[in-house]
C-alpha cells in the first residue's frame, strides 16, 4: 500500500502532529515548499511556546493544548514516530479522508524533487535490537568505499533536513524503527534488512504481528537485497511475504558456516558467499571477527548484516574490512566501564528489552546482572531461563523489578537476588555495590536492565552514565 504522493506542496493544507525534533524538521520543509503548516501538540509549557515562536517566523501556525482535534481544511497529517495509532487526532482524519504518514515518507517524496540532482538509493535496517550499531557500522563500511554517505532515519540529522540540505550523496544507510515503517508506506529501498523480531512496542502495534507486519514494510518493493538473519526464521517469512521487484534476491547472515546466498563465520573469519561468482562452492574472506568492536556475539551478528548491505551495493572486501576497524559503538552499548577488584563492569543500559539483554547476557559467564524499569507489557520468563545458568546474581531496579524477581524465583530459584527498593539519585550506586558484594574476581558487572529507563532517569544515556560514575566511585572507594 502506498500513500497518495503530492506532486506539488504549494497551497496545501499540512497538519503536522508533535513539536519534537521530526515534527519540527517536517514543518520547516513544507512551509519552506509552500505549504499551509499548523503544527498541534498537547504541551503548553515553556520549552513548546519557545519552538512555536520560532516557527511562527517560518509562517507555521502552531496549536497548544490540543492534539486531538483535526484542523479544519487539512488535506495530509504529517505525525512523529511516536504518535500512537488510535490517537485521536488520527481517528478524526481517517473519518474525513484524510492521509496520515510519517516524516520518513515526507522524506521518501521529496527526495527527488531536486532539480538537477539525483536522489541516494536508501540501504535499510530495522530489528527489535541492534539497529543504531548495524546502521552505522553499514555508513562506516560504505565511506571505507570511498562513497559519500550519512546515517539517517531512527539516528542522528532528520532525514527531511538530509534529503533536502545542500550535501549530495551516493548512497543513505537509513535505520527505521517500527513506528517509521508504520508511517511510511511509499518507501522503496535500494537493499534493506530485518535483524531480528522479538516483542516490544506491543502496547503500541496491539500484538505481536501487527508489530512484525510494520518491520516487515521494509522490504516492500527492494531491488536488489532482501536481508535476513537465519537464526530469527520470523525475519525470512517476512521476506517470503514481501512483495519485492524481480530478481531481488534474499540473502541470508548467520554466526555458523553460511550456505550459498548467506554471510557467515568461518574459523573466527567473516565470509561472504551470496555476492561472489559460483557461489555454490567459492567463498569472499571479508574481516576477521577480531576486527569487530566488541567481538559479542550479536554484534558479529550486526557487522554480518551491514556486511551483506553493503556488498548489496557493490562495495569491495576491502572496504568492509577497513569499514568494521574502523568503527567504535556508541555510548552504553556492551561498553566495558572498568575492571575493579578482579571484576568487570559493562554498561549496556541500551538493552532497553528482553532481546537486548538476552543477547548481552550471553556474551559474558558468569554474570552479576543489573535489570529492572519499565517493562513496557514485556515478560521476562523466556530471558531468565535462557541466561540463568549464566547468573551469579542480580540486582534488581526499577518500577517493574518484581516482574523479573518472578522469573528468576520461577527458573532461577538458587540465584541470589537483591531487590533495591529505591529510586532516589545515589539507587545506582546502591545497585552497583550490591553487585560488587555478589561478585567473585573473574565475573562481569554487567548493566543490561531488559527495561526502559523512564521510571529512574531522563533515558538510557542517563541511566548508563550514573552506572559509569558509580563503577568510578567504587574504584576510588577501593583504592
Amino acid at each position: 500500500m502506498g500513500s497518495r504522493q503530492v506532486t506539488s506542496w504549494q497551497g496545501k493544507n499540512i497538519t503536522v502532529a508533535g513539536l519534537g525534533v521530526s515534527g519540527i524538521s517536517a514543518a520547516r520543509a513544507l512551509a519552506g515548499l509552500g505549504a499551509s503548516v499548523t503544527v498541534v501538540d498537547g504541551g503548553d509549557g515553556e520549552g513548546h511556546r519557545a519552538k512555536a515562536a520560532e516557527l511562527a517566523d517560518l509562517g507555521v501556525l502552531v496549536r497548544l493544548g490540543d492534539a486531538q482535534t483535526l484542523p479544519e481544511g487539512t488535506d495530509l497529517v504529517v505525525t512523529s514516530p511516536g504518535w500512537r495509532p488510535d490517537s485521536p487526532l488520527f481517528a478524526a482524519a481517517a473519518a474525513a479522508g484524510v492521509d496520515v504518514v510519517g516524516d520518513v515518507e515526507i522524506a521518501w517524496q521529496l527526495r527527488e524533487s531536486r532539480p538537477g540532482r539525483t536522489a541516494a538509493p536508501w540501504l535499510a535496517i530495522t530489528g527489535t535490537n541492534g539497529k543504531t550499531t548495524t546502521t552505522q557500522m553499514l555508513a562506516s563500511i560504505l565511506r571505507a568505499a570511498g562513497l559519500k554517505t550519512a546515517a539517517v532515519g531512527n539516528i542522528g540529522t532528520p532525514i527531511i533536513d538530509v534529503v533536502l540540505g545542500e550535501e549530495e550523496y551516493d548512497v543513505l544507510a537509513v535505520e527505521l524503527s517500527s513506528y517509521q515503517l508504520h508511517w511510511a508506506p511509499s518507501v522503496r529501498a535500494h537493499s534493506a534488512a530485518v535483524l531480528n523480531l522479538a516483542p516490544d512496542h506491543l502496547d503500541w502495534h496491539g500484538s505481536m504481528e501487527a508489530y512484525a507486519a510494520d518491520k516487515g514494510r521494509i522490504y516492500e518493493g527492494n531491488t536488489v537485497a532482501c536481508v535476513y538473519n537465519v537464526a530469527d526464521p520470523a525475519t525470512e517469512r517476512l521476506v517470503e511475504e514481501a512483495d519485492v521487484v524481480e530478481g531481488c534476491r534474499a540473502i541470508g547472515f548467520t554466526l555458523g558456516a553460511p550456505g550459498p546466498s548467506m554471510l557467515g563465520v568461518v574459523d573466527g573469519i567473516l565470509v561472504d558467499r551470496a555476492f561472489v561468482e559460483n557461489r555454490q562452492k567459492n567463498a569472499q574472506e571479508l574481516a576477521e571477527v577480531s576486527d569487530v568492536t566488541p567481538p559479542a556475539p550479536h554484534n558479529i551478528a550486526n557487522a554480518l548484516a551491514a556486511a551483506a548491505l553493503a556488498r548489496a551495493f557493490g562495495v569491495p572486501p576491502r572496504a568492509v574490512r577497513d569499514g568494521l576497524r574502523d568503527f567504535r559503538p556508541d555510548a552504553h552499548r556492551v561498553a566495558f566501564v572498568d575492571e575493579v577488584a578482579g571484576v568487570a563492569y559493562v554498561d549496556d543500559s541500551k538493552a532497553t528489552n528482553t532481546h537486548a539483554a538476552e543477547a548481552s547476557l550471553a556474551a559474558y559467564e558468569p554474570v552479576v546482572w543489573i535489570a529492572g524499569g519499565l517493562a513496557k507489557g514485556a515478560t521476562f520468563d523466556e530471558l531468565v531461563q535462557k541466561s540463568a545458568e549464566r547468573l551469579r546474581g542480580a540486582v534488581l531496579i526499577g518500577a517493574d523489578r518484581a516482574l523479573i524477581a518472578e522469573a528468576l524465583a520461577r527458573h532461577a530459584p538458587d540465584v541470589p537476588v537483591v531487590d533495591l527498593d529505591r529510586t532516589d539519585t545515589g539507587a545506582m550506586l546502591g545497585a552497583v555495590r550490591e553487585a560488587a558484594r555478589l561478585a567473585e574476581p573473574g565475573d562481569t558487572v554487567l548493566l543490561a536492565p531488559a527495561c526502559a529507563s523512564m521510571d529512574m532517569f531522563a533515558n538510557y544515556n542517563e541511566r548508563g552514565d550514573a552506572f559509569a560514575d558509580a563503577v568510578r566511585e567504587l574504584a576510588a572507594e577501593g583504592a
